[in-house]
């Protein structure tokens, strides 16, 4: 099965409070841009989509879904950038292995992104991911383990 992960795009450095912070313009194309390169690599539908609730992650699902097929799209409060990526990985198999998925995508923040890219990966580091950066992860789900299959950059 495959697991998609990317970061939100390029935000505003100023707002109300971290949660708020908007896309810019940059952000927006870049995140368009990288979804599109997704396509290219044969992706292009996922069965399950989970997103932050923070404004930049969810501003950043809005321009994938117009490229994106995603039969459900959940707020996932356990993705924001400090979240714990052992229970997020937690979560993913349990919700893997009881919906059956072939594909997943997560919407989410530095540093969980490279945290959990570095669980579902045997013996990887966490990589440094730029904004609007997406990895796939090939995750075997009775061994729990993935391989990185490729990586997209704006």
């Amino acid at each position: 099965m495959k697991i998609v992960i990317m970061r939100h795009g390029e935000a505003e450095t100023f707002a109300q409070s971290d949660a708020e912070r908007a896309l810019t313009k940059f952000g927006r194309s870049a995140s368009r841009d990288v979804a599109q390169r997704c396509t290219q690599e044969g992706i292009a539908q996922f069965d399950k989509v989970l997103v932050s609730p923070y404004k930049r992650a969810q501003q950043t699902w809005q321009e994938l879904e117009e490229i994106f097929d995603a039969k459900d799209v959940q707020l996932c409060e356990e993705i924001t950038p400090y979240g714990d990526s052992e229970s997020v990985v937690d979560y993913l198999q349990a919700i893997i292995d009881v919906e059956q998925l072939e594909s997943v995508l997560l919407v989410s923040h530095l540093p969980l992104v490279g945290y959990l890219t570095a669980d579902l990966v045997v013996d990887m580091a966490p990589p440094m991911f730029p904004t609007s950066g997406m990895v796939c992860v090939e995750y075997n789900v009775e061994k729990q383990q993935g391989e990185l299959v490729w990586s997209l950059k704006p």
